[in-house]
């Protein structure tokens, strides 16, 4: 196999334990890589603006794969090296599929997210408790969401949804494989949808900051835990699977390590890259 020089870690489920930390071991082993000279990267479904900084401020974390893939950002200049939005008419008709569902909707448009004053004040029962106070400093708060996402019509990145049932998010997934056949649809968390632009995911983000870098697939080690890890996973050249991960994951990874409440991502560094 050849030497791993490229990492990219989901957060939730994964570099976090479930009180949202990155513990002394699992920073020690993002440190040490760093300073190999492995590039570590979140790769996360957040926009930019929430990756959280306990991520990004340690020393020599360089790049971000935010929005599922639709974008990936060098933290240094600011620069977009990786850049998929929504083609604004299938936003548009996504936008009218999922409205009607109501829960929490909020747009990731050029690396913010937006949501409504009333799902920010009102709905914050459906997003799990410890993701509130992401959710409440992350977001900023509009009037009127269609006309934040026609105003913005060729920025959209990602739509994200929160239901207050599973049976609701299953209805309004139904609906957008009928409507938007060709739209990316995952979920990250209980009760969530996400909606991507076709053939937008963390897998072909990865790869193109990957090429972007002149590396190859084979020198990428991707680890994660839910639905939308899943193509990096598979396309990295060592998928790695949290033990706590879905078996969806499990069984498109190369190999399993422990959960995130044991360092998983700290072992996997540890045995394959250092």
């Amino acid at each position: 196999m050849k030497q791993i020089r490229l990492i990219a870690l989901d957060l939730d489920g994964t570099v976090f334990n479930d009180q949202k930390e990155i513990t002394p071991r699992t920073l020690a082993a993002i440190q040490a890589a760093l300073q190999k000279g492995v590039a570590v990267l979140p790769a996360t479904g957040r926009t930019v603006t929430g990756v959280p900084t306990q991520f990004t401020d340690i020393p020599g974390v360089r790049y971000a794969l935010t929005s599922n893939g639709a974008s990936v950002v060098d933290l240094q200049t600011h620069e977009k090296l990786v850049n998929l939005p929504f083609e604004a008419s299938l936003a548009e008709r996504a936008y009218d599929v999922v409205a009607p569902f109501g829960g929490i909707l909020s747009i990731f448009i050029d690396g913010q997210s937006y949501t409504t004053r009333a799902n920010a004040q009102t709905s914050l029962e459906m997003v799990p408790a410890n993701l509130r106070k992401y959710f409440r400093t992350s977001r900023i708060e509009v009037e009127d969401m269609h006309r934040t996402l026609q105003d913005h019509k060729d920025e959209i990145e990602k739509f994200s949804m929160m239901y207050a049932t599973e049976e609701i998010r299953d209805r309004a997934w139904q609906a957008v494989m009928q409507a938007c056949p060709e739209v990316e649809i995952t979920s990250s968390l209980e009760r969530n949808m996400e909606l991507n632009a076709p053939g937008v995911s963390k897998g072909p983000g990865l790869m193109a900051l990957a090429k972007r870098l002149g590396l190859t697939r084979e020198e990428v080690m991707a680890v994660g835990d839910s639905g939308n890890d899943h193509t990096m996973v598979e396309m990295a050249g060592l998928g790695v699977a949290m033990e706590n991960a879905t078996e969806e994951i499990k069984a498109v990874a190369d190999v399993i390590t422990a959960d995130n409440n044991h360092d998983g991502v700290a072992l996997a560094i540890e045995k394959y890259v250092l």
